[in-house]
């Protein structure tokens, strides 16, 4: 039995296309992780953005990033599926490492999010620290350690 990963894909999609179809893509490119096996940990819509250089003639893009995890059997059909799909202007799918896991769901409940868009769960018991300490710590130090999880 092959260990299971954590992995996260962010999926440019057609924003020429309606709110409806948009969520029928999304939901399209869910339903297929999970009859592969996968289970969806989290979806965040980011929304309708401008491209930085245009892809296929087009100049904007409806942003979907997916936290799922999966056996990395699955990974080479996710990708030749989303790679045939018409809709789907760039993918990228990339394993979530532990520490970067803990370093994001630190940083939502220091910022007080919960939800479905926050809803990375951890092993271990939530450490109680105090906001102010929190808020006093520099934004370049917490931008080092995304890059250092990296």
């Amino acid at each position: 039995m092959s260990l299971r990963r954590v992995y996260e894909t962010t999926v440019i999609i057609n924003a020429a296309l309606e709110d409806a179809d948009i969520d029928a893509v999304i939901s399209k490119i869910t339903s297929y992780i999970e009859s592969h096996g996968g289970t969806i940990t989290q979806i965040n819509k980011w929304g309708r953005r401008r491209l930085a250089y245009p892809i296929n003639k087009k100049y904007n893009g409806y942003y979907v990033h997916l936290v799922f995890d999966s056996v990395p059997s699955v990974l080479p059909v996710l990708e030749r599926f989303l790679v045939l799909e018409d809709t789907v202007l760039r993918h990228l799918t990339l394993v979530l490492p532990e520490r970067l896991r803990k370093l994001r769901l630190e940083k939502a409940l220091a910022e007080g999010k919960t939800g479905e868009n926050t809803s990375i769960t951890s092993d271990e018991p939530e450490k109680k620290e105090d906001k102010t300490e929190k808020a006093e710590k520099p934004e370049k130090e917490v931008a080092t350690a995304e890059q250092t999880a990296e």
